[in-house]
């Protein structure tokens, strides 16, 4: 049980050391969650800071249940055997994707001023949540980091749901967390003070970052 997002982000920094002062690794941030566990591994690792936004799509009538998620570049990762299941349209599927895109959009121009990415040749990206349940937004933004080329790519989230785990370790090149295990309901469970983390709370953790140079 870690007492807040601050907290599990210094646990999860600690597993993460040998990246300190590592000048060719980038943490890309998940937000909002993500963002408060990644400054917090940021300022004691002392690397590069960025963020990464997927957006889940949840199912019809069922926003909680993920069928699929978007990545910044607009590729889908989508969860076939529940669309077969659910018998979801693509209609439904294009739809969400285009709002998906928007809100995508949106955030990145609102936390990081662009939309825009450089090349990670060479480079270690550590993809940081506050949490991986069924892992579709993760999974959203690794094909996206993927993309840019990164020499490698770890996902890093104090608490990750043993099924998803499995799956992205196959997925990347480590995988970093604290505690995967049984029973799995949601992230929440996993810590005592878990309240919605705000944009001017994103914001400021990401202002401050770039006030300290990196």
């Amino acid at each position: 049980m870690f007492k807040d997002r601050e907290d599990a982000g210094e646990k999860l920094a600690q597993a993460l050391l040998k990246y300190k002062g590592d000048k060719s690794a980038v943490i890309f941030a998940v937000p909002r969650g993500g963002v408060v566990v990644g400054g917090a591994i940021c300022e004691y690792l002392n690397v590069l800071f960025d963020i990464v936004v997927a957006r889940k799509i949840g199912a019809p009538f069922n926003e909680e249940l993920a069928i699929g998620a978007v990545a910044p570049d607009g590729n889908v990762i989508i969860n076939e055997e529940a669309i077969r299941v659910l018998k979801v349209s693509e209609s439904y599927l294009m739809a969400q994707k285009q709002i998906k895109i928007n809100e995508i959009k949106e955030r990145l121009k609102k936390y990081r001023g662009s939309d825009v990415y450089e090349s990670l040749e060479g480079r270690t990206a550590i993809i940081v949540d506050d949490g991986i349940a069924t892992g579709y937004t993760v999974k959203a933004a690794v094909d996206f980091i993927r993309g840019l080329n990164a020499g490698r790519v770890v996902v890093a989230s104090p608490v990750i749901a043993p099924d998803t785990l499995v799956e992205l370790e196959n997925l990347v090149d480590e995988v970093v967390y604290i505690y995967s295990g049984e029973p799995f309901y949601a992230v929440g469970q996993f810590y005592k003070f878990f309240p919605q983390v705000s944009d001017e709370e994103v914001i400021s953790i990401i202002k401050k970052i770039k006030g300290k140079g990196e």
